[in-house]
């Protein structure tokens, strides 16, 4: 066998049946090698929406996504996306063909330094060379990208050594699966340690972040707070880990959170954040001198955990899993009958959340984002898997719908880019094949990745896109309506395309435009109901602004509900 062959054979026995790639020349053996077995081949319009797509297959199962490109451009279409992959801790595999070996490093045709542009943006870039056994470097890349704080890592795999003999050996994939097997536990006096901060807490809150967005994880936290019941908030990431319809359930926090989230942390004598990252949109905020909570950290990130010691001081920190240490506190709190008496916060988190509920201008002409994801949020079940653009779209989305599950609201968090959430899509839908699968975008962040429009119609794959389209870069525009009064330099996008009509040129049986309200209710409804590839455009008013929001480098307490929440706390 060669060695392409051999990369193909490996794939198989790590149980992967689905790729996602873009041929070119410097890659031809491996996508041959893979054509001749069962793995299936998911082809998008460009290398960025295959990291994407791949992404996104991460994201909405217990899988890992793999990306197989070319040389060259390939390499740097593909950087964004595995950028946005290590941002925000999804594991993936990118198979970068390269010239050959002899020609590496000189004005050879489509050829790049892998290891130098993926320097910052991978958990770790391997150069495949003569010395070295395909077979081992697939199968260790595959569990070392899940290990610890799990990311995408880049296998540059030149020609030549695509074209060369090898020998397949079978290696068990045991022995990967042993070696980046870490697992850490909570010891009996650190559960004490952690239970006496918890019972000496009055008003006790729980951070909820991605490190939680598994399976494992949300059984875990669900099952301490059907014991407990901790008032609890959720980081972007981290939506639908937590049983959003519980009443100890009370949103996203962050500069753009909602408003019980955001009150909350303004109380909190005990600050517990499990599995997050502390992102400059929340942790800027977390420490701000009017907050005097003590914290408690869970990460898997040794040096993150190393910086949050450094710089915040926890009173308690655990290096390992999230959902393990929440496993060891649920023994220990079983075994010593553990009780909290927390009733009052409670109650007061109670009255935070029923007493401080979105909302927007109700009376506006023209249509709003968020009275779409009002009505939306009506339309989801159990069974639906979200994915967004990057705006404020993705924002909306995040406050006003209900995700009943973990890894069902997909999304680029940490490194924001735009263009997500169509090809986060597809690969959502090959996770996921029985979920319904809906695709969130505002105009800008869909015109990045236009492509996936003929990928789907291509494939004939039932995703439902939803495009929320107000001729502008709405985010930025609400930043210029702030800062430079309203002079809307470069996001303006005025157009008369009907992107609807667009959808239907390329492949979409369903693909409908709303321009009035009275066209909302029945339009949001087809389009649920609706088989196959389904499209729907809503033109929405482009003065809208995305509230509450809290301004850069200001803490919670200078959170601005606008207009129309404002005058709710007022009544």
């Amino acid at each position: 066998m060669n060695n392409a062959e051999i990369l193909a054979k490996s794939l198989l026995d790590l149980g992967v049946d689905r790729i996602f790639g873009f041929s070119g020349a410097t890659i031809l053996p491996v996508f041959h090698a893979l054509g001749a077995t069962e793995i299936e081949l998911t082809v998008c319009a460009n290398e960025q929406a295959c990291a994407f797509a791949a992404s996104g297959y991460s994201r909405a199962a217990e899988k890992i996504g793999i990306t197989v490109v070319t040389s060259g451009p390939a390499i740097t279409n593909t950087l964004t996306a595995v950028a946005d992959a290590h941002a925000d801790s999804v594991p993936m595999l990118v198979f970068a063909g390269q010239v050959a070996q002899t020609k590496m490093d000189t004005d050879e045709f489509q050829h790049i330094n892998v290891k130098s542009v993926f320097a910052d943006a991978a958990k770790k870039v391997v150069l495949v060379n003569e010395m070295q056994r395909i077979e081992e470097v697939v199968k260790d890349a595959y569990f070392y990208a899940k290990s610890g704080k799990p990311g995408p890592v880049v296998i540059d795999f030149p020609y030549d050594i695509q074209m060369a003999e090898g020998e397949y050996q079978g290696i068990s994939i045991d022995k990967f699966r042993r070696k980046y097997d870490e697992e850490r536990h909570l010891g009996e006096n650190q559960c004490q340690q952690f239970f006496e901060l918890l019972q000496n807490a009055k008003k006790p809150l729980l951070y909820i972040g991605g490190g939680l967005n598994s399976r494992a994880g949300s059984e875990k936290i669900r099952a301490f707070n059907r014991r407990f019941a901790v008032p609890s908030i959720n980081s972007l990431m981290g939506k639908g880990v937590l049983d959003e319809t519980a009443v100890w359930a009370m949103g996203m926090l962050g500069m753009f959170g909602v408003p019980a989230a955001n009150k909350a942390i303004q109380e909190t004598d005990l600050f517990v954040a499990f599995g997050v990252r502390w992102d400059d949109r929340v942790s800027e905020k977390v420490g701000d001198s009017s907050l005097a909570a003590d914290i408690a950290y869970f990460d898997i990130n040794p040096l993150k955990v190393q910086e949050v010691r450094f710089t915040r001081d926890p009173k308690f920190s655990f290096i390992g899993k999230a959902e393990t240490a929440l496993d060891d506190l649920l023994n220990y709190a079983e075994k010593h009958d553990i009780q909290l008496d927390i009733g009052a916060w409670q109650a007061q988190a109670k009255q935070l959340k029923q007493g401080h509920p979105l909302d927007y201008n109700r009376k506006a002409e023209e249509i709003q984002q968020a009275e779409v994801m009002e009505q939306l949020a009506g339309l989801i079940t159990a069974n639906t898997k979200v994915t967004t653009g990057v705006g404020n779209h993705q924002m909306l989305a995040a406050q006003h719908l209900t995700m009943f599950k973990p890894k069902s609201f997909l999304t680029a968090g940490g490194f924001g880019p735009m263009g997500y959430a169509l090809p986060a899509a597809i690969g959502a839908y090959h996770a996921a094949p029985d979920a319904t699968i809906i695709s969130i975008d505002g105009d800008g962040s869909l015109l990045m990745n236009l492509g996936e429009l003929f990928s789907i119609g291509r494939y004939q794959l039932p995703i439902k896109v939803l495009l929320l389209n107000n001729h502008g870069d709405g985010m930025v525009r609400n930043i210029q309506d702030f800062l430079y009064q309203g002079d809307h330099v470069a996001t303006k996008k005025d157009s008369r395309v009907n992107f609807a009509n667009v959808a239907k040129e390329l492949g979409f049986p369903f693909h409908r435009r709303v321009e009035e309200r009275s066209q909302l209710q029945s339009g949001l409804a087809a389009f649920m109901a609706a088989d196959g590839p389904s499209f729907l455009e809503i033109v929405c008013d482009r003065q809208e602004i995305l509230y509450p929001r809290i301004p850069a480098g200001k803490g919670y307490q200078n959170m601005v509900l606008g207009p129309y929440m404002e005058k709710q706390e007022e009544q």
